[in-house]
């Protein structure tokens, strides 16, 4: 739709300024810092940071009303760097330049209603929002279209050459680091950090595609970490976990987004996500916090956490119900089929304590709960939603898991709606599936198929009768119209529907 097409009262806010003062902020010592170079931690105390905007306060005397049809209107423009999740730029990132922001079509993922029988079956109503349907197939490239943006900023800004991108990963943010960095050509090379024996094939095969270099090390995710941390710490490399402030920023597109389907009426709504290096719930919570400041809500929804009992530090932080008790304490993760959410000492962790607390008090009331899964559930909720026509992967079905666990707690009613983040998609985990289908599970995921969600391939050969069981024989025409109509009865037959 071409700018003079829209009514004459909003053209002047659909290409955005390129202004603002933003500033990192260290949740430990509070101190602030520039944002003219990338941090990650804070230089004084080592501290977690958050990216805070400093004219927040003049944006939000703009009513919530006109900012909402700001964002509506703008999703019409042919603008590549507004069409993405920068279509919401004021609220992401107002000081990167548009012909700055990489565009891949991430973003503006759909929110798939269940059908009526699988809404029955579990006793709310609900929807996907289906991340596996962003450019990688995974919701990660939310947060990099976000860092690599601003990457690709200071590297114009400073004239940088020889840009070196690092990040560990269980698979998804490798993939998205890989394809954000091989998208800027030669100014960047990317290496990704992956633990040994613990990607999937499908996930391993997408950063070797994009041309990063791919480092496998012994041990699990938070090794990995470790690693890039001391790296990002002693040498001059762009860190890209959601350690990186950036990445943040980003994500929190999806609460934007989910608001914006949903008319931005909130009430009533339960988002359902799965916590793994705790950035994408930290964002989420952010991003609400965020349209609630903005008076584009009226409402914060309630958020519900979710973790496997493989892999559960913030599930087990929140049990002490009084805050002042609590003690954060890393676990060592056991095998997970929610390979994402397979991280022991999520680094984001300071920032969801943060923003917990001031999501609660807003709402006057615990609007944040979090839930534990067991990997038997996340495995026979994904399939059960994928047997209901979504492409959710295991970190969906965690979701689902969560939502139905949620609800036998009383922590969601029947009364309210529940959207449900399926992070990426589900041909990434097909081997789970597999594994699930032939019950070749090994011992220490405690996973066990249950005979209605299995399915595997049916032979309908015609064994001996077969006129294509001895390649070396011709076969004639009437041996073909033969076998085409016994095949056809054969399978009508293993269909229960012989006449």
């Amino acid at each position: 739709m071409e700018l003079s097409e829209f009514p004459k009262n909003i053209r002047p806010y659909l290409i955005p300024k390129i202004e603002g003062h933003l500033e990192y902020r260290c949740l430990g010592c509070s101190k602030t810092h520039s944002i003219d170079n990338l941090l990650y931690t804070c230089p004084d105390c080592g501290g977690v940071l958050l990216i805070h905007d400093l004219d927040e306060k003049k944006k939000t005397r703009c009513p919530g009303r006109q900012w909402r049809r700001i964002f509506d209107y703008r999703r019409m423009t042919t603008i590549p760097a507004l069409k993405g999740i920068f279509s919401f730029h004021e609220l992401i990132a107002p000081v990167i330049p548009l012909d700055h922001i990489l565009y891949l079509g991430e973003g503006h993922t759909p929110l798939v209603e269940a059908n009526q029988g699988l809404q029955n079956r579990i006793g709310v109503p609900f929807a996907f929002k289906n991340e596996g349907q962003n450019p990688s197939a995974s919701f990660k490239d939310r947060g990099m279209a976000c860092a690599l943006s601003y990457l690709n900023h200071l590297i114009s800004k400073k004239k940088l050459k020889n840009v070196l991108a690092v990040c560990a990963s269980t698979g998804d943010t490798s993939a998205s680091a890989a394809l954000y960095a091989a998208y800027l050509g030669e100014t960047i090379r990317s290496a990704v950090l992956l633990p040994k024996g613990k990607v999937t094939p499908q996930q391993l095969s997408q950063p070797l595609g994009s041309g990063a270099m791919v480092l496998e090390i012994p041990g699990v995710f938070d090794d990995c970490m470790k690693v890039v941390e001391y790296l990002a710490d002693h040498f001059p490399v762009a860190l890209l976990n959601s350690k990186n402030a950036w990445r943040i920023l980003g994500q929190e597109s999806y609460a934007f987004e989910v608001a914006q389907a949903l008319d931005y009426e909130m009430e009533g709504v339960v988002l359902i996500v799965p916590i793994g290096n705790a950035g994408n719930i930290t964002a989420i919570i952010s991003g609400f916090l965020k349209l609630f400041r903005y008076g584009m809500i009226a409402t914060l929804p309630k958020i519900i956490g979710v973790q496997s009992h493989h892999a559960n530090p913030v599930y087990r932080y929140y049990l002490e119900p009084q805050a002042s008790k609590r003690i954060f304490k890393p676990v060592k993760v056991r095998p997970s089929v929610a390979q994402a959410a397979m991280i022991g000492n999520p680094v984001s962790m300071p920032r969801v304590i943060e923003m917990v607390e001031q999501y609660n008090q807003l709402s006057e009331k615990q609007k944040i709960f979090v839930v534990e899964v067991t990997e038997q559930a996340i495995m026979d909720h994904m399939l059960l939603a994928n047997r209901n026509g979504h492409i959710a992967c295991t970190q969906g079905g965690e979701s689902l898991a969560g939502l139905v666990k949620a609800l036998s707690q009383k922590k969601v009613s029947r009364k309210e709606r529940a959207v449900l983040n399926a992070t990426a998609h589900s041909l990434k985990f097909a081997g789970f599936q597999e594994m699930y289908f032939q019950g070749t599970f090994p011992p220490d995921f405690g996973v066990r198929p249950k005979k209605g969600l299995q399915n595997d391939p049916v032979s309908a050969g015609l064994n001996k009768r077969d006129p294509f069981s001895d390649p070396r024989k011709l076969i004639t025409q009437k041996e073909y119209n033969v076998f085409i109509e016994k095949t056809a009865l054969k399978i009508m037959d293993l269909l229960g529907m012989s006449t």
